[in-house]
């Protein structure tokens, strides 16, 4: 059994929608839930999937031996960041090469970067009044949203949405493609 470990700081949807798609598989079991939030609404999601939670404290996401070591305890091989809000530390990403997965709310490389997340993406792209939008499913690197991008999937930007409208018409594609990229890159993996 791959087992993996999703990181989330917020509500939770994503790490929800990713809970549930492995929840009886016969060979990918999400087997903890690391959050640096002891007040994000994803524990509650968590605690409803009977999936373990850790809560780390500065000197645990600041630290990558520690994240590291915390990761090991549970058997960790894949990192499923899903809206976690804080920069991975150089020694996990390089103990988890390509094994940390993000997923980001437009299509990379545009509105990526530090303090490009959530809404704030969506407030970019409709400031830009781009005509395209989407997700980007990609590999952690050292430097913010710069990893090698697995997958995107694009839609056509309304001209009369604003960003919670253009977030809430993203979000669908979140819930549906991360946990089937997620197992898809898993599969590849495995067969290597």
């Amino acid at each position: 059994m791959v087992r993996i470990a999703i990181m989330a700081s917020g509500s939770g949807s994503n790490a929800e929608a990713i809970m549930q798609y492995f929840q009886n598989h016969n060979r990918i079991q999400v087997a903890l839930l690391v959050t640096s939030n002891p007040k994000a609404f994803v524990i509650e999601r968590a605690v409803k999937a009977g999936i373990p939670i850790i809560v780390i404290g500065k000197s645990i996401y600041d630290d990558g031996e520690k994240l590291n070591d915390l990761l090991r305890r549970f058997d960790i091989e894949y990192v499923i960041l899903a809206g976690y809000l804080k920069a991975i530390p150089a020694p996990t990403i390089q103990s988890f090469p390509h094994r940390i997965l993000n997923i980001h709310p437009s299509l990379l490389p545009h509105f990526g970067g530090k303090g490009m997340f959530g809404i704030h993406v969506h407030e970019a792209v409709v400031q830009a009044r781009a005509t395209q939008s989407g997700i980007t499913i990609h590999f952690v690197t050292e430097e913010y949203d710069e990893g090698p991008i697995i997958f995107q999937q694009s839609i056509a930007v309304n001209p009369e949405w604003d960003a919670p409208t253009l977030q809430q018409a993203i979000l669908p594609l979140e819930h549906f493609h991360y946990p089937r990229v997620i197992e898809e890159v898993i599969n590849y993996s495995a067969c290597k």
